[in-house]
């Protein structure tokens, strides 16, 4: 049986019915850990990342004096299977495209690494009593700001810890397998807002109160997604996920 059909099957048995329970993550955990780029038709894709050597050029974007990148190339997304209960696919990235700071609301997110490095920054909001009034900022706390390279373990973002609020910027080509639990539903609140940090000012003592460092301490407010953010569904070459 294919590794993305015992996932499938691991995933509608832990994630179609109530809570999520730890003991089902760990289930679904164990086969995303063991999962790898031949396992999705991925293995030509990750033998060309392994040779790509030069960081610093990025022939689809514009390089600027900071070390960022301006209009890079479209992210694709290989879309596996969805759900009311949950959706599968995979984010292919090359050098320097980014995908910019977003979050999952109610959501449970799993993801795995399959090849590459990329850069990840994120976020969970701070919950401060008697301060539910933000205006158009609100304060959170710095979860990982790090890059972070295959092989690896599979990261879990929880509802309201983890990081559920992040971004990704690819360092080399990379591709990034991702469960989420449930998936996006606008009709059921479930939408993705996308997010920046505000210039707003920390209200003195709050890094103190939420015992957190000054440096964790980060204001964001909602924004529109970029017209240069481009995600476009690729074609999807390994084995059929086959619903049971």
């Amino acid at each position: 049986m294919p590794v993305v059909q015992k996932l499938y099957n691991a995933c509608k048995e832990s994630f179609s019915g109530g809570p999520i329970s730890e003991e089902a993550l760990d289930k679904v955990c164990a086969i995303l850990d063991k999962m790898k780029p031949s396992n999705v038709g991925l293995k030509q894709e990750s033998q060309l990342a392994q040779r790509w050597k030069d960081r610093l050029h990025c022939g689809n974007g514009r390089k600027v004096h900071n070390g960022s990148y301006q209009y890079p190339s479209p992210i694709k997304y290989l879309h596996l299977h969805e759900c009311r209960s949950f959706s599968i696919g995979i984010f292919c990235m090359l050098p320097g495209s980014i995908i910019p700071l977003h979050n999952h609301p109610g959501m449970t997110v799993l993801s795995k690494l399959l090849y590459g490095t990329l850069h990840v920054k994120s976020y969970d909001w701070l919950e401060l009593p008697g301060l539910s009034d933000f205006c158009e900022a609100r304060p959170a706390k710095l979860v990982r700001d790090c890059e972070m390279s295959a092989p690896c373990n599979t990261t879990i973002l929880y509802p309201t810890r983890g990081g559920n609020i992040h971004c990704f910027k690819a360092v080399t080509p990379c591709a990034l397998f991702d469960i989420l639990t449930p998936p996006y539903s606008s009709e059921d609140g479930r939408h993705c807002s996308y997010f920046r940090k505000s210039v707003r000012k920390n209200l003195p003592g709050i890094d103190q109160f939420c015992h957190i460092e000054p440096s964790e301490l980060a204001w964001l407010e909602e924004v529109q997604a970029s017209e240069n953010f481009l995600i476009r569904r690729g074609q999807y070459n390994g084995p059929i996920i086959r619903p049971q």
